[in-house]
């Protein structure tokens, strides 16, 4: 049997890079839900917040697969430690704009230093979250690859429960302290930093930097579906808050906790399945899943259909971004394995920005209930996509069954 069978799974650094994630995510989804709220304090509606979004994915995804040639060439530490340090000023640069409109500089100075923040924290956390999915694969045996990126997953998890309402109450104290404490959450995944012990083997020869280098074309169709499906989560993650606090529905921190709880459920209960029976079964089931929650959210807006969405919501996403993400990176040699999740997550960016941006228009114009209506669509298309496409691609986890 061979040594890569043989391994075990929770090992020290896949432990470590776990916890750092969370922390990573603690402190971009904090920002992430009150950002447009923030906004408004500055005098800029929905349509702004979603160009932020927007241009927080753009940011990310230019930089991305430089990032992953990068790690392809053995670099995992030096790349984690830019981001985890661009990760704790970008709060303090929000902070600094709320303190220059509060002290009456003109508001577009405090704008424009905002969204200028805003693009750089997305520089950021491409270069945190792209090395950390990387040191996870590195870190995983083959044979449990889908479930170990299930239990890596659990961190945006756990960040997703815990952040929303944690931000919105660190909020109504004041804005500052919020960015101080998603400020302070990189301080300690710093010093976590510090105990890793991992490094990647440089391969023989550098890694050229061209297109193939850039991009993994094997990760390319999981890639694709995972952006599709992900507008549906960036409208969430962007305006659910907002939405439930017009509507007199139960928090937008409620609605996230339930999904994280949900999502926590599904990964320890099913993240073993796409292993064995591949992705198609979360691909399916997810995307039906995150369509029923949208049309409740459209067409029947209460507090239990509310409380239905965020669980319906909370296995979509649960299921089908591991199930991807495995689908995307598990036949990457460790030369390409950078390239494959830095693949992934610029269609992971583009999906959420994209949705965000998407969903800001819309609601500006045609208003919450056509926004889900429209943006539920892209479910539809996803599906599509996985049966005619991604099913019949060798890197589905199902194809060497055939």
């Amino acid at each position: 049997m061979s040594n890569k069978k043989t391994r075990k799974l929770w090992t020290r650094d896949f432990t470590l890079i776990i916890v750092i994630n969370f922390l990573v995510f603690m402190n971009h989804i904090m920002i992430l839900n009150t950002f447009p709220m923030f906004l408004e304090t500055l005098g800029m509606d929905e349509g702004v917040a979603g160009g932020c979004a927007f241009a927080f994915s753009a940011v990310a995804v230019v930089l991305r697969p430089f990032i992953g040639w990068l790690l392809n060439n053995g670099r995992r530490k030096s790349i984690l430690i830019i981001g985890i340090t661009g990760m704790f000023l970008m709060p303090l640069g929000y902070m600094t704009s709320g303190i220059m409109a509060g002290m009456g500089y003109a508001a577009v100075s405090a704008v424009v230093l905002a969204i200028v923040c805003r693009m750089l924290q997305g520089a950021a956390l491409a270069f945190s979250n792209t090395t950390t999915a990387t040191i996870a694969s590195d870190a995983l045996p083959q044979s449990r690859f889908a479930e170990g990126m299930g239990y890596f997953g659990m961190a945006t998890a756990l960040a997703t429960s815990i952040a929303p309402a944690l931000s919105l109450k660190l909020m109504s104290v004041s804005f500052s302290l919020m960015f101080i404490v998603s400020s302070a959450f990189m301080v300690v995944a710093f010093m976590l930093y510090l105990f890793m012990n991992t490094s990647a083997k440089k391969p023989e020869a550098p890694v050229s930097l061209t297109l193939r280098g850039l991009i993994d074309s094997d990760a390319v169709p999981a890639s694709v579906i995972c952006l599709v499906f992900l507008l549906t989560w960036g409208a969430l993650e962007n305006f659910l808050s907002k939405f439930a606090a017009e509507n007199n529905l139960p928090s937008g921190g409620t609605f996230f906790l339930i999904t994280a709880v949900m999502l926590i459920v599904v990964r320890f209960t099913l993240g073993s399945l796409a292993d064995k029976m591949g992705e198609g079964i979360f691909v399916y089931s997810c995307n039906a899943a995150m369509l029923i929650a949208f049309l409740l959210l459209a067409v029947a807006p209460c507090r239990t259909t509310f409380y239905i969405a965020a669980i319906l919501a909370g296995y979509a996403f649960g299921g089908i971004e591991p199930a991807l993400q495995s689908m995307a990176v598990h036949i990457a040699p460790p030369e390409r394995r950078g390239s494959a999740n830095s693949t992934f997550l610029c269609a992971y960016d583009i999906g959420l920005g994209g949705g965000g941006g998407i969903a800001g228009v819309l609601i500006s114009r045609l208003g919450y209930s056509k926004m889900f209506l429209i943006v539920a669509m892209a479910t539809v298309a996803s599906i599509l996509l996985y049966f005619f496409w991604g099913s019949r691609h060798p890197s589905s986890l199902k194809y060497k069954r055939g």
